[in-house]
């Protein structure tokens, strides 16, 4: 009788099925938000690595799971990057082949509980590791964190202030592992349901014990979002728009008033009469401006795009230039190597150029910004470098009109709310066609969201806090002790690789002597 299983051994059939494991999680994120999906969502991946005949089939499973959660994740790019998506999408997936091997190292077969538990801290560390290694800017950066899943989860939001997004996926990771061992390995129930309660009263004690931030008064910031400008000359046409929406926001006593990324598309030091224009707005409303220039800049060579501040007398001279770049979309990386991509899809012509630090601006009345661009805040090192610098608000100024009606504007204005509830410091997240959303120092929104529909003004009062996270004041600590669970766990698995290796063979089991009757020779006759 063949066994339930035996349609997998096609390796094809298989890697389909892991492609399908690994894209599930993907339901946990906007705009399904189905959060507590988050919670099991790895398991029918864990269970089918663990079930894999050899370690490479296991990490053949890892690598399919990753690109399925890779494509999953962003599938909104295909209409711009078209077949170069499933390309990423594979390297990235790739980063997933070694935790498909420990999976099945720690749970193939009958693992012991010792085994067992020790996957329920070496699988989250794997997976953190991945997780820290796909952050870098040139391999996408943290786009689609498992732990980001949890943005509107309350008891989640203080964890972050913790331990940052990494503490919610090692958490996350922990219950997958545990559901999935509860399920085959009978033997080692007792350290899964251990994981369970213990991750529950971790998750209770951070919703009861963690301090909320210390208020510190309110900060009344406006939004200008455009909505869709297309066509010849949108440029002008845009300026002209979020100009006449910013003068509806006379006389109601804003503080800043904040415009999405590419909001101008002119260098203002080319362009006095745009300069002469904006200052005009800020005298009308009272309150400075925090544009997005992007241009090619008329006093340096190349296109930047540029957080710029405009006061009631012009550029005050407050100026940021986006450091980290959209692969593809703002560059190409290895442009020589990968420059055809160009003729696949919408990859970037001509690279931009590079800031080169971060940006602390004083916005009047002693209200300190920390300026972000676009995927800038899916960095939690950025927010919180600024938030230990002594930002009173976080600000994002984005775009994603190219994915206007995909899950990307969701998922990226979720993000606000994670950055701040690991900072302790508002987080303002501008666009020019939605979403734009603010969120308070605890991660709680604040105001209505601006969806992809909406072409308004929308004034916010944003709360403001002061202190220190633990997030800010130790950094990002998790992956940094996932790294060391990692080295002491293939220590140990190497001094009993050793171990083994060393240990003398058996000697062979001798016969009795025997007399010549046939009976057993005895000691002493």
């Amino acid at each position: 009788m063949k066994s339930s299983g035996h349609w997998l051994v096609s390796p094809w059939r298989r890697s389909v099925v892991a492609a399908g494991a690994g894209a599930l999680p993907v339901l946990a994120f906007p705009a399904p938000s189905l959060w507590w999906f988050a919670h099991v969502a790895l398991v029918p991946w864990i269970l089918l690595a663990r079930s894999a005949p050899t370690g490479r089939r296991a990490a053949y499973d890892g690598w399919w799971g990753g690109f399925g959660f890779m494509f999953a994740m962003h599938h909104w790019l295909l209409p711009n990057l078209h077949v170069f998506t499933f390309v990423l999408a594979a390297l990235l997936g790739a980063l997933w082949a070694p935790w498909g091997w420990l999976v099945r190292r720690l749970l193939g077969g009958v693992p012991s509980r010792g085994r067992a538990g020790a996957a329920l801290v070496v699988l989250p560390s794997g997976w953190l590791a991945v997780e820290l290694v796909r952050s870098w800017e040139a391999l996408g950066g943290p786009w689609g964190v498992l732990g980001a899943s949890q943005w509107q989860v309350g008891a989640a939001l203080r964890l972050a202030s913790v331990g940052g997004t990494w503490l919610l996926s090692f958490l996350l990771v922990v219950l997958n592992v545990a559901v999935a061992v509860l399920l085959v390995v009978r033997r080692a129930r007792v350290p899964a349901v251990a994981a369970l309660v213990v991750t529950g009263v971790v998750t209770s004690a951070a919703w009861a014990g963690m301090p909320l931030p210390d208020a510190d008064g309110r900060a009344r910031i406006a939004v200008v979002q455009p909505g869709v400008v297309s066509g010849p000359d949108s440029a002008d046409r845009r300026f002209d728009r979020e100009e006449r929406l910013t003068r509806e926001l006379a006389g109601r006593d804003v503080d800043l008033v904040v415009w999405g990324e590419s909001s101008v598309g002119f260098d203002l030091g080319a362009r006095p009469d745009l300069t002469r224009r904006l200052a005009a707005l800020s005298r009308a409303t009272g309150a400075e401006l925090l544009v997005n220039v992007d241009a090619r800049r008329s006093d340096q060579p190349g296109i930047y795009k540029s957080s710029v501040l405009v006061g009631p007398d012009g550029l005050t001279g407050d100026r940021y230039d986006k450091m980290r770049l959209v692969p593809f979309g703002e560059y190409v990386p290895a442009r020589s190597l990968l420059g055809w991509a160009t003729s696949v899809g919408e990859a970037a012509g001509e690279d931009r150029r590079r800031g080169s630090e971060q940006v602390l601006m004083d916005a009047g009345s002693g209200l300190r910004i920390g300026p972000m661009v676009c995927f800038e805040s899916a960095f939690p090192d950025m927010s919180r470098h600024l938030a230990g610098d002594g930002a009173d608000v976080l600000l994002a100024q984005s775009s994603t009109s190219t994915f206007q009606q995909s899950w990307a504007p969701g998922q990226h204005a979720s993000l606000a709310a994670l950055r701040a509830a690991e900072t302790g410091r508002p987080m303002v997240h501008a666009t020019l066609t939605g979403v734009s959303a603010i969120h308070g120092p605890d991660g709680a929104r604040v105001g209505p969201w601006l969806g992809t529909d909406a072409s308004a003004a929308q004034v916010y009062d944003v709360p403001l806090a002061r202190g220190t996270t633990p997030y800010v004041r130790f950094g990002d600590w998790p992956p940094q002790a996932a790294l060391l669970v990692l080295g002491v766990w293939g220590a140990a698995e190497g001094i009993r690789t050793l171990r083994l290796r060393r240990r003398p063979a058996p000697a062979p089991h001798a016969p009795h002597a025997r007399t010549a009757h046939g009976s057993p020779a005895r000691p002493g006759r």
